[in-house]
């Protein structure tokens, strides 16, 4: 495949961090051994479809600015293949090994539902034969319950059943699909479950419908056999004032609360958590935490905006403190890293989308690199261990078996001298993950 982007002759490759070479790796090296995997395996890469491939420059205050050789035919259907053969080449220009879409991505929406779904198997077996050809697999698939105008006041909210119902059977067809492309996953993306003013809304009944949405889902993946991973999410506001599944804790509370939690695991994305006011990595240690760190969008926000700009990541500590996370779990399963990120608008030329992914994934592997060294020396670890060690032997060993009550802790205290306030040494932990980074 040589037809879009013609600039890019060959498969980018690692040429090592001291290669003046913009269309080269400098530190990810893909089948380079850290720890028991190659990189490829601990870091599983992912093309966002909607950004790279259907983004057209446009943002809020703007109208469109790139122009793509693959999204001039006038036929929807031959538009929609074009790009998927744009794609399939940029993923394998790019040697990557996953890719994750929408189902209004890859297909268009007809005038009715039911030659949206028609669209939809068609495009589901040009991309299963491209994906045959090049060995290029499907991270997740997802439906997009948000562009559409009978969207405007949520899917599975909706305080309209007919406009629920169209959402499940939208929902339906897009698990039918991810899972007849071998996709290892589907992401439930509520970008409208919330409310815009309390004045005509019910939450309760919002969030039931929410839960009942999602249990329907569970219920047609046991009886389909769909052996994916089912991801939510989170995402605090925008376009909605307040969002259900606003941060990780409040999707966690709500996956218990409605007996949901066994089937899900959380999609972390970077600048979602930034947006909810908390860190990238705040947002992926509470996942990992609670054992639902299933996948993460890897992006950034830009801190003087307060909208989702989803900019590629390109802060080595932001991506060691995230690797630290997925290292100390053990990796991803079957989850990933999607960049779901897009080029800004002044960023015109195809070749940029090679540009800006290579940093990204080059920003990831140096993270890799660090955090796994960090890891191994015990350079955290030792200390934190240390700094509770007083739970490991005593009063702290009977506190932690549940083997004193409040009046034994009382007797005990009064026995005893005034407790010392010892260092968290914050400051010391910081020069240490510097010395790492530089």
């Amino acid at each position: 495949m040589n037809k879009y982007f013609p600039d890019v002759e060959k498969q980018i490759s690692y040429e090592g961090k001291d290669s003046n070479n913009p269309l080269a790796f400098k530190y990810y090296n893909k089948n380079q051994k850290v720890g028991g995997k190659t990189m490829g395996e601990h870091l599983r890469f992912s093309v966002a479809y909607w950004h790279t491939l259907m983004g057209n420059g446009s943002d809020i205050f703007g109208s469109p600015s790139f122009k793509r050789e693959w999204h001039k035919a006038n036929n929807p259907i031959d538009r929609a293949k074009e790009t998927m053969e744009a794609a399939f080449e940029f993923f394998q220009k790019l040697g990557m090994d996953y890719y994750c879409f929408h189902d209004r991505d890859i297909a268009p929406e007809g005038e009715t539902f039911s030659q949206s779904c028609k669209n939809l198997e068609t495009l589901v077996e040009f991309a299963k034969a491209l994906q045959k050809e090049t060995g290029v697999k499907l991270l997740w698939g997802t439906a997009n319950l948000f562009n559409s105008p009978i969207y405007s006041q949520g899917a599975a909210t909706s305080p309209n059943a007919h406009v629920m119902a169209y959402a499940a059977a939208q929902v339906k067809n897009a698990i039918d699909a991810t899972k007849e492309l071998g996709g290892e996953n589907y992401v439930f993306w509520g970008g409208r479950e919330g409310y815009e003013t309390l004045l005509n809304t019910d939450i309760k009944k919002e969030q039931e419908q929410m839960a009942q949405f999602l249990h329907m889902a569970v219920d047609y993946k046991k009886k389909t056999g769909f052996a994916g991973q089912f991801l939510i999410e989170p995402k605090p506001c925008e376009p909605m004032k307040h969002q259900y599944d606003s941060n990780v804790a409040t999707t966690l509370y709500f996956l218990n609360e409605y007996d949901l939690s066994d089937y899900f695991k959380l999609n972390v994305e970077a600048n979602h958590a930034t947006l909810a006011g908390h860190s990238f990595e705040h947002e992926l240690a509470v996942a990992s935490a609670a054992g639902k760190l299933g996948s993460v969008d890897a992006n950034r926000g830009d801190l003087l905006l307060g909208w989702d700009t989803d900019q590629f990541p390109t802060n080595i500590y932001s991506t060691t403190m995230a690797m630290m996370v997925i290292l100390n779990q053990n990796g991803l399963g079957k989850g990933g890293l999607n960049f779901d990120a897009k080029l800004r608008r002044s960023s015109t030329d195809p070749t940029d989308l090679f540009y800006a992914h290579i940093g990204g994934m080059d920003s990831f592997a140096k993270g890799l690199l660090i955090a796994h060294k960090i890891i191994e020396d015990g350079a955290l670890s030792n200390f934190i261990k240390e700094r509770y060690s007083s739970f490991q032997s005593g009063i702290g060993a009977k506190i932690v078996a549940g083997q004193s009550g409040l009046e034994d802790l009382e007797k005990w205290v009064l026995n005893q001298d005034k407790p010392l306030l010892q260092s968290g040494r914050q400051e010391m932990l910081e020069n240490i993950i510097n010395s790492y980074i530089l």
